[in-house]
């Protein structure tokens, strides 16, 4: 009996694919299965029923399973004890909003980079709910994105608040103005997709203030929407500080309402069971990192995300 065939049998069991389990292990499926069927003959019992399609255990594996998380803990434990000042070493695969992506995700980079030099970054760019779902899978390690969550296999810390605010293009409406919950519903809307953070906020927001949004587009890209706003195409609700550079050239201008809009609060997701020393690590390293006004150049985030997947 192994390690990593305990390791191998416990994300199986855990993610519910044999797939997922060897992807999220950096091993191929064939490897992990062998791992598994290794530690059912050292145990004398089978630990997953063959006949379901997802990795479903057997009663012996559920009797099992909470033993082998003991184990894996403990040796992560060992692990972090003896670790040097080398850093962290593997793959890091983790989720990011696009206005992540565009603020503040290269000083991330630069400072994990330097404290683990043995660490590859795999950036995924995609919307919020999209990227719990890959957490809850183990596809991430970790994502960054507006929430808390609502899924129970997911802890969620919160990083920082954004302040956005109603934008739209001169020749619609003023700087300045304040538009009365009436005058807002008489506006198109341009909002981000259902899976979108920023949108879940914005829906829950006017439904807690009965005001009945009147949309006429929807994108999965932030640089989409400013670009349709600055046509006046809508009004939208952007990020403040991220938008200034497109306030100052006059492209757009920024308008409150009463109420005013919400701030939208940004997570770092995990999931709960996963106790490797790359989970606080990474956190504090976003904690210090995570700075969405932090746009140098105009020119920098005026071209829409046309990739969703990058590695880095």
């Amino acid at each position: 009996m192994t390690l990593k065939q305990i390791e191998a049998f416990y994300w199986a069991a855990k993610l519910g694919s044999f797939a997922i389990a060897a992807q999220r292990l950096h091993v191929t499926q064939s490897s992990l299965s062998k791992r598994v069927a290794e530690l059912e003959e050292s145990v004398g019992a089978q630990l997953f029923d063959r006949s379901s399609k997802r990795a479903q255990l057997s009663e012996a594996g559920q009797r099992l399973l909470g033993h082998a998380a003991k184990m894996l803990e403990l040796s992560e434990t060992m692990r972090s004890e003896a670790s040097t000042a080398s850093g962290l070493t593997g793959i890091c695969r983790f989720g990011i909003t696009e206005l992540g992506s565009l603020t503040w995700l290269p000083a991330f980079i630069r400072s994990a980079r330097h404290l683990h030099p043995g660490l590859l970054f795999q950036p995924y760019v995609d919307l919020a709910r999209l990227m719990e779902r890959l957490v809850t899978r183990g596809e991430l390690d970790f994502a960054v994105a507006p929430g808390p969550t609502q899924d129970d296999e997911i802890s969620s810390h919160k990083i920082c608040e954004v302040e956005c605010t109603w934008m739209a293009s001169p020749n619609r409406i003023a700087s300045g103005s304040i538009l009365t919950p009436k005058q807002l519903e008489a506006q198109p809307v341009i909002t981000m997709t259902e899976g979108s953070g920023m949108t879940v906020t914005v829906n829950h927001w006017a439904l807690e203030q009965g005001i009945r949004l009147q949309r006429t587009l929807a994108s999965n890209s932030l640089m989409a929407i400013v670009g349709l706003t600055a046509a006046d195409i809508g009004i939208s609700y952007l990020p403040v500080v991220f938008m200034q550079p497109w306030i100052a050239q006059d492209r757009l201008v920024a308008f409150r309402s009463k109420p005013p809009p919400p701030g939208l609060s940004y997570y770092f997701l995990y999931r709960s069971d996963d106790k490797r020393d790359l989970i606080p690590a990474m956190r504090q390293l976003v904690a210090s990192s995570a700075d969405y006004g932090n746009v140098s150049e105009p020119e920098a985030a005026s071209n829409p995300i046309h990739s969703r997947k990058r590695n880095i």
